[in-house]
């Protein structure tokens, strides 16, 4: 049966017994939270005077986060806006549906919960063994849209922080062969929604103990999240060797992705490299020309 459960967190695990002062880091950890996504929600204009955010609550950490960090800042932002918490009942078997309504009337927030049978047409649409994610994503994704277009919300706010933002770009480099991530703030494909990432400076470590510390009600997910061989669980591993070995190189990486240099790289519908450096009178090449392998008029004279 799905079951509610805690999040394991060795930073808490260390803390000092003395409650004072474990009250004091929790304190400490809040701020930071907040000041990072405050700032993201600054550097990307997330929120606006009189939106109406839909923030896609999971009952994971990542999301229960975001909706309480955003309850924080909305008491004292300088731009008044709505918030509203919306789930996706996915009608997977043994889910807990009273965890999120029973939580979310408890801090008294506005919510609505969606009820559509994604499961059944996952499972039988994907074979057994084969990874579930790419289809249950769409799924998902389609069904938020559908409700925040019928609904008037402004921005849909999205739970994924650093990690995962950094996680995207080496899948998209390693498996689709693009330097692309996942952009703390993007327009839909139909150009009708807007989708913003609160949590993008966030550490995922940071998230796992604010989570803990308060007490949120985790429910895991049972679909996707159990399955094992995943490009994103194999890319998040690496990840994780590489901060055991070298701490702070995925902060540095997450920050080189708002630090780019189309000039240093090899897109020339990004930069214009045929330009560079061009003599006046000169013609630009001409791939077809050059893979053509036709001499010139005036070729060196062949030999006998």
């Amino acid at each position: 049966m799905n079951a509610v459960l805690p999040l394991p967190d060795p930073i808490l695990r260390r803390a000092p017994a003395d409650p004072r002062r474990v009250q004091h880091e929790h304190a400490k950890l809040a701020k930071r939270l907040r000041r990072q996504v405050g700032q993201a929600i600054a550097d990307f204009g997330m929120i606006e005077e009189g939106d109406k955010v839909m923030v896609c609550l999971s009952g994971g950490k990542d999301s229960y986060t975001m909706l309480d960090i955003l309850l924080q800042l909305q008491k004292k932002a300088p731009v008044r806006f709505e918030l509203v918490a919306v789930n996706l009942d996915q009608k997977q078997p043994d889910f807990p549906e009273h965890v999120l309504p029973a939580y979310l009337e408890r801090v008294g927030v506005p919510f609505h919960i969606i009820e559509q049978d994604t499961y059944s047409v996952v499972s039988r649409v994907i074979p057994e063994g084969k990874t579930m994610c790419s289809l249950c994503s769409r799924l998902r994704r389609g069904a938020l849209y559908s409700y925040a277009e019928e609904n008037g919300f402004t921005k849909i706010a999205l739970g994924h922080h650093r990690d995962d933002l950094v996680a995207t770009f080496f899948l998209n480099m390693f498996f689709h062969a693009k330097l692309s991530g996942m952009p703390p703030k993007l327009l839909s494909d139909n150009g009708k929604h807007v989708v913003i990432r609160p949590l993008a400076y966030v550490r995922e470590d940071d998230i796992t103990a604010y989570a803990q510390a308060r007490e949120f009600p985790i429910i895991p997910c049972n679909l996707c999240g159990s399955q094992e061989n995943l490009q994103r669980k194999q890319v998040k591993k690496m990840m994780d060797a590489w901060e055991r070995e070298t701490p702070g190189r995925i902060e540095t990486i997450a920050r080189s992705l708002g630090d780019i240099r189309p000039s240093q790289l090899s897109d020339p519908a990004l930069f214009d490299f045929r330009s560079l450096g061009h003599r006046d009178g000169a013609a630009l090449p001409d791939a077809q020309a050059w893979l053509a392998g036709e001499p010139h008029g005036d070729a060196s004279p062949t030999h006998d």
